[in-house]
This record gives structure tokens, C-alpha cells and sequence, in this order.
């Protein structure tokens, strides 16, 4: 799927209509964004650090929830996620070129 689609499909799930409810929308998102991201953290650690076996469908479900609201809140700044995804992969080639090292992280000029 394309990541602008994504977009469009996931706002039209969201609990605020198109109108001038762009502070309530970027509460929202930005909030559930933590909240999120928080779960995939904490189902992480019970693996890594609790012995908890990795529930695959469960991480996808999470990371599903944490693009939903990353979507959203690019919806309410009129950004497209590919938009976000793609000056992302800009910022780390100017880093790392083509792959990480430590030494190009260590010596990195931003």
C-alpha cells in the first residue's frame, strides 16, 4: 500500500471531523503516538529483559497503532507521510551514505 494512501485511509478512522479542530487533532495524535510507542517499548522489554516469548502479531499491531497516529499527525500539519519517510532516508544517506558506521556516526556534523 502506498504510504499516502495509508494516510488518507487511516484519517478517515479518525474521531474528529474536517473543521477547525486541528489543536484537538494534534493532542490526539501526539499523545497517542507516545502512548503507542510506549506499548511496542514495554512489549519489547518483557522480551529482552523478562524472557516473554515475542508475539510477532502483536509487535504488528502496535506498529500499526504507532503509524496511525503518526499519520494523523501529519494530516493535521497538511504533511504527506511520504513526505516524512523520504526526508528521513535524505537525512541518513547525508550521514551515512549508504550504510551505518560507527565511525561516520561518530564524526557526524548534525
Amino acid at each position: 500500500m502506498d504510504l499516502n494512501e495509508y494516510q488518507q485511509l487511516a484519517h478517515a478512522t479518525s474521531a474528529f471531523e474536517h473543521n477547525d479542530a486541528q489543536r484537538d487533532n494534534v493532542l490526539m495524535a501526539t499523545l497517542g503516538l507516545c502512548g503507542e510507542s510506549g506499548e511496542v517499548a514495554d512489549l519489547l522489554k518483557k522480551h529482552y529483559f523478562h524472557g516473554h516469548p515475542l508475539d510477532r502479531t502483536q509487535l504488528i499491531n502496535e506498529l500499526g497503532d504507532v503509524a496511525w497516529y503518526l499519520a494523523e499527525l501529519c494530516t493535521a500539519f497538511n504533511i504527506l507521510l511520504s513526505e516524512v519517510v523520504g526526508g528521513n532516508i535524505t537525512k541518513l544517506r547525508a550521514r551515512y551514505g549508504t550504510a551505518f558506521s560507527a565511525e561516520a556516526s561518530i564524526n557526524r556534523k548534525d
